[in-house]
């Protein structure tokens, strides 16, 4: 991951699910969602009894999976598995760069596995499982990039740590999502978040390996370091401003498939839930509402 290519590739991905969470939590917004996304009824009141593997968790899996191979066997006829030199009578660690990053791609794949066991083995879907795998996946991000500032110039110290605190405020953000995730506030601060984090990452790379001036920065330089700060405060207004341009693009999908099915005089109904009797009802209540406003 030390490459350009190790950055660019996580920080592609990572850009990808906070546009798909963007979508998410537009659409959640506009239909008056009472959850992120509406939990999986019960096994036994599904159509059938088994459940087709959810496509986000398998993509975790695979993404995380292709890191972790790269890190320890790119290029090709490599093998950086090795964790100790035990013909050192000193046995040293070996490549701690590689298994510091599969370390972090390892809890991404864990989160993964979390979604798949959660909506495809269990009786009945854990959202608070897929939650609190997802905080602790960004909380070993956060706490090993505070490791990977050792022995670094004071450009990249100042890199990592605008990387480390978006980190550690959606790792936040997903732990309270464990008791309290009917909140969209929280939604709409941790798609923020994600965006930010995304957008800074491709910034990183740009920063430390292709810098379009063809000028490498230089951790002297007083200036330098502090137009840093002052990107990353354009990386906030640009992930708010790409946060509210999809809201804006799922408004007007929106409320032109609301036009097309009172038209054609279809109503909305709620997906089946797998929790209490009161929480259904107040879900189908929440939906009669919103086919009456619309």
């Amino acid at each position: 991951m030390g490459t350009l290519e190790g950055h660019l590739l996580p920080g592609i991905c990572l850009l990808f699910f906070s546009f798909y969470y963007s979508v998410l939590v537009s659409l959640a917004l506009l239909r008056g969602q009472r959850f992120f996304k509406l939990p999986l009824p019960p096994k036994e009141k599904r159509e059938h009894s088994w459940k087709p593997v959810p496509v986000e968790g398998v993509v975790k899996v695979v993404i995380s999976l292709t890191g972790i191979l790269g890190e320890f066997f790119f290029p090709p006829g490599v093998n950086r598995m090795k964790l100790v030199n035990w013909e050192d009578p000193q046995r040293p660690f070996l490549f701690s760069e590689n298994w510091y990053h599969s370390t972090m791609y390892g809890f991404f794949m864990l989160s993964g596995v979390a979604d798949i066991v959660s909506q495809s083995c269990l009786a009945r879907q854990s959202i608070k499982l897929e939650r609190a795998a997802e905080a602790l996946a960004f909380c070993i991000l956060a706490l090993l990039l505070m490791a990977h500032l050792e022995n670094r110039s004071a450009l990249e110290i100042r890199v990592h740590i605008l990387f480390i605190v978006p980190a550690f405020l959606v790792s936040l953000v997903l732990a309270i999502e464990v008791w309290v995730p009917d909140q969209p506030q929280l939604w709409v601060l941790k798609t923020w978040l994600g965006l930010v984090l995304s957008t800074w990452m491709l910034q990183l790379c740009l920063v430390m390996y292709s810098p379009p001036s063809g000028q490498s920065w230089r951790s002297e330089n007083h200036e330098d370091l502090t137009f840093l700060a002052i990107i990353f405060c354009w990386h906030l207004g640009l992930g708010a401003a790409i946060l509210a341009t999809v809201y804006g693009i799922c408004s007007l999908w929106h409320h032109h498939c609301s036009s097309w099915t009172e038209t054609s005089g279809a109503k909305y109904q709620p997906c089946p839930t797998g929790y209490s009797s009161d929480e259904l009802e107040k879900l189908r209540a929440g939906a009669e509402q919103q086919d009456g406003g619309v």
